[in-house]
């Protein structure tokens, strides 16, 4: 139970009716699961407001109502709390809720369209390598120290945070790594957090079905960085052409990372192979069991934020060196007859590129590249013919395939996909709606030292289809007919 004053402390109130002096048993704001005693935050979604559903949630037995428009009639019984912005009220209450659990950790967000996952991830092992306990909140994967977590979301909704947040305070954490999403940032979903770091990696063609112009989505990125405080630092990709605008007006210590130029933390690629990357970390050569230039990338700013968090240089390149990468995140699997298959998570135009990229870096002269490729239904048409041009580019043969169609047909989605698809490059591409079937043709069609990148899905095991989730694993499928051939 909580003092209403207290959980509000931190909203901008604009108008109040009603009893100031109640107690909260919990916050809500989905009215489906109010009970009696709770206090109710109306949100203006995506597709569902709110305030609609007040009625509901007072029936439910909600004291207590956080909204942006009072209701006609108001119930006498009931404290009715104007604000302006629901959603970031909802975020500070959450935090006062919970006792605001950010302040007792050291968290870290990691924000960009690519690579977030990976540094995410990777910072989180890289504490624990150097003996502290610590929690990650990430696409594929939650954690409380060791107690692994099911991810439903890149970054959950503000309650799901600070729950998170208390209990891995509650269980002795020191860090918290987390993904920070553009529909996050927006939603105002991270409103009461106290950050101890902000990470920005790039930012490309995504996501344009919410943001609707890409100047929106480069704003919502840069929101995370103005909100950030004067204590925190604030650390940002000089070589993307969008990252210094995260650092134009953020408080926070600013800092860059670079592989081209100088900046205050540098990577330079010594060697480049299949099972790893020789890198160069300000200087100093360090093996990593990561492939690609987008990794170096990964890699440097996983080095600069431990640097920022006070790890000693020589400790954090120790560490690096024995880092493996992320469930999902350009995963190798080799066949009997010696043909290479990497699952990556790639989904978008720049993503694509840049795995194809590393492979072109790291094959033989005689390797032939074939790529699976599909795009997700309900999400950015836009990005579908790019990613079909980026695979078509680097790649020797081009399945386009289903990915999650979700409420689509499958084939409308492969028709967009095949609209990137340039004259000279229509004869090695083809099209095979079922995905087990596309990956099973281009390994039929690959031999010894040819190299297969499925993407798209990565860690994801399910294919969504017309609103229900099918049990679908690319490596298990790719497993399963490598076995085949043995």
């Amino acid at each position: 139970m909580k003092e209403l004053d207290e959980l509000l402390k931190g909203v901008e109130v604009l108008g109040f009716s009603g009893d100031k002096n109640i107690r909260i048993h919990t916050v809500q704001f989905d009215s489906r699961k109010v009970e009696k005693g709770d206090l109710f935050v109306a949100q203006r979604g995506v597709s569902v407001d709110g305030h609609a559903y007040i009625d509901k949630a007072l029936a439910n037995g909600a004291i207590g109502v956080i909204c942006e428009e009072l209701p006609q009639q108001l119930d006498e019984k009931v404290a009715y709390i104007l604000v302006a912005d629901s959603s970031e009220a909802l975020g500070y209450i959450a935090a006062n809720y919970f006792g605001n659990p950010s302040r007792l950790l050291k968290l870290v967000g990691v924000t960009g369209t690519n690579g977030k996952t990976t540094t995410a991830t990777l910072l989180y092992e890289l504490v624990r390598f150097a003996g502290h306990k610590a929690g990650l909140l990430s696409t594929v994967c939650n954690y409380i120290g060791e107690d692994k977590l099911p991810a439903t979301h890149t970054t959950p909704d503000a309650l799901a945070i600070q729950a998170y947040l208390k209990q891995m305070a509650d269980a002795g954490c020191e860090y918290c790594f987390m993904e920070v999403s553009s529909h996050a940032i927006h939603q105002k979903r991270i409103a009461g957090l106290e950050f101890d770091g902000a990470i920005f990696s790039n930012i490309t063609h995504d996501h344009l079905d919410y943001h609707k112009t890409f100047k929106a989505y480069i704003e919502a990125k840069k929101a995370f960085f103005d909100c950030l405080p004067a204590q925190a630092f604030a650390l940002t990709n000089a070589d993307d052409k969008n990252g210094m605008v995260m650092l134009q007006n953020t408080k926070a210590r600013k800092y860059t990372y670079s592989c081209r130029m100088m900046a205050d933390f540098t990577a330079k690629v010594v060697e480049k192979h299949l099972d790893g990357t020789l890198l160069r970390l300000d200087g100093q050569e360090v093996w990593t069991k990561f492939t690609g230039d987008f990794n170096a990338y990964n890699m440097l700013a996983v080095y600069a934020a431990a640097c920022l968090l006070e790890f000693g240089k020589e400790e954090v390149l120790r560490y690096i060196s024995m880092l493996v990468p992320v469930a999902g995140r350009f995963e190798t699997l080799v066949s009997p007859s010696g043909v290479v298959a990497v699952v990556d998570y790639a989904h978008t135009p720049d993503a694509v590129e840049n795995v194809l990229l590393a492979i072109q870096g790291v094959k033989t002269k005689d390797s032939s590249v074939i790529t699976v490729v599909g795009a997700g239904g309900d999400r950015d048409k836009t990005k579908r013919p790019e990613m079909a041009d980026a695979a078509c580019r680097y790649s020797d043969r081009v399945m386009l395939t289903s990915d999650n169609p979700r409420s689509e047909e499958p084939e409308d989605i492969i028709r967009d996909m095949q609209a990137g698809v340039k004259p000279e490059y229509a004869g090695k591409v083809k099209a095979v709606t079922d995905r087990k079937e596309a990956i099973r043709e281009a390994i039929a069609m690959a031999g010894k030292g040819d190299i297969i990148l499925v993407a798209g899905k990565g860690h994801e095991n399910y294919q969504e289809i017309k609103g229900v989730k099918h049990h679908f694993d690319d490596k298990e499928v790719i497993r399963e007919i490598f076995d085949r051939q043995s």
